[in-house]
């Protein structure tokens, strides 16, 4: 954790792309990016004519994504337990909706705690959907989705979870033969979660066995992290791995260092081998919105939060000056001109670092924020992520946007997805490859 004093981050039990704003230490607590055409953006335009013989428009190229959560049923499915049919029913509602909303992509959390949404032979079956981690639900939902979302013209992007086992900290409440009941030592309880250890190479080598065998059994387009490395920090909490680094950590004089090196190797080895189980697919990260601030980097951010580089041990910057994704999405979970975490200061950044790289930029967006009563008075505002698009328009690196999430991509309860759609969504777009 950072030295600074961390006051009261409520960080237990966020999920995934959606846990920004509460690593933000002080201060109050758009989709869109450069529109390119398909002749600039290397992707053909839809040929022929429209109604009337009028020529149907060129279809821009930006990513128009949103994440669809399972971890604790967050969006999909509604409730463990449903039957196949209806969970195959709730799943093309929301790829259904996806299309409504003029979105090209849809991010599914296929992994969401080293469990499966598919006949995993590394992993059990995920307990999201039955109610009972292991449970065959019937029928296989990331083989559906692949296919569902490609015959809509979307595409899909498996979305895993590397290291994180459990949202709780009992082993026995996994399944029988769960990996992490098999190799205890490969385990790390913290802050009432159990955690997979990166410092242990086996650990790494598994971990990628497990997602990657997905990405041999479909065809989806990308492969996609979140923001979980090592943990958020629990003040008074401490990762115990001091096994690993005695037996791994021998060059590195701080641990801080070896740890970064250890995700390092993870998001390096991983992009390695997707390449070698399926050519062309991407690799995606969606970190934590702040690298360092500039108090603690002169290369940072103008800001005040926690900080990835230094609490989560993820050297995000690295990942995109080194090319070793295809693309990011920064969670830039803040409103323009928030006090410690300004969203245009932080657009900026990003586009600063990504600037000259291969690594393609889109922004992560707080939709689930838009219109509820308990955010900053800026989020009332329903036009609020409207001007995030806006404003992300004047800086090129910026190929589009993924909003947080499914639910709140049906329900809009404020219409600020609505707003982004008839501001900025007019025509069709194709996500950059």
């Amino acid at each position: 954790m950072s030295r600074r004093a961390f006051a009261g981050a409520a960080l237990a039990g966020l999920l995934g792309p959606g846990e920004a704003e509460a690593a933000v230490w002080t201060g109050a607590a758009g989709a869109a990016g450069t529109t390119g055409f398909a002749e600039a953006g290397g992707v053909p335009a839809p040929p022929g004519a429209g109604p009337g013989g009028a020529r149907r428009p060129r279809a821009a190229v930006e990513m128009r994504g949103m994440w669809l959560a399972t971890i604790q049923n967050r969006d999909w499915p509604s409730r463990s337990g449903l039957s196949a049919a209806r969970q195959r029913a709730e799943l093309i509602a929301h790829l259904d909706r996806a299309v409504e909303r003029r979105l090209n992509t849809v991010v599914l959390q296929v992994r969401p705690s080293a469990d499966a949404l598919w006949p995993s032979a590394y992993e059990p079956w995920a307990e999201c959907l039955t109610g009972v981690q292991g449970r065959d639900p019937g029928w296989d939902p990331l083989g559906t989705a692949v296919e569902e979302a490609h015959a809509r013209g979307l595409q899909l992007h498996a979305w895993f979870n590397p290291l994180r086992i459990a949202n709780h900290g009992d082993v026995t409440r996994l399944a029988a033969n769960h990996p992490a009941r098999r190799n205890p030592g490969w385990v790390v309880p913290y802050g009432g979660r159990l955690y997979y250890d990166p410092g242990l190479p086996e650990v790494r080598a598994f971990v990628q066995d497990a997602m990657l065998d997905a990405v041999r059994r479909y065809p989806v387009d990308a492969v996609h992290f979140d923001d979980y490395f090592y943990p958020y920090p629990v003040p008074g909490q401490i990762f115990d791995d001091d096994r690993a680094y005695d037996a791994h950590g021998g060059a590195f004089a701080h641990r801080a260092d070896w740890r970064r090196d250890n995700i390092d190797r993870l998001v390096r080895d991983t992009a390695a081998r997707i390449g070698q189980v399926r050519p062309g697919t991407r690799f995606g990260i969606s970190p934590f919105g702040v690298w360092r601030n500039a108090g603690t980097d002169a290369r940072g951010s103008d800001t005040r939060a926690l900080q990835a580089y230094d609490d989560l041990y993820a050297d995000t910057r690295t990942w995109v000056r080194n090319n070793w994704i295809d693309y990011v999405v920064p969670q830039l979970y803040w409103h323009i001109g928030h006090a410690s975490a300004d969203y245009a200061e932080l657009v900026s950044w990003w586009a600063s670092v990504a600037r000259g790289t291969k690594t393609l930029l889109y922004v992560g967006e707080a939709l689930y924020k838009a219109g509820d009563p308990a955010q900053p008075a800026a989020w009332r505002d329903p036009a609020e992520l409207s001007r995030h698009l806006t404003l992300a328009k004047s800086h090129a690196e910026v190929r589009g946007h993924v909003f947080f999430s499914a639910t709140e991509a049906g329900t809009d309860p404020a219409g600020a997805l609505a707003r982004v759609v008839a501001d900025h969504y007019t025509g069709p777009a194709v996500a950059p490859r």
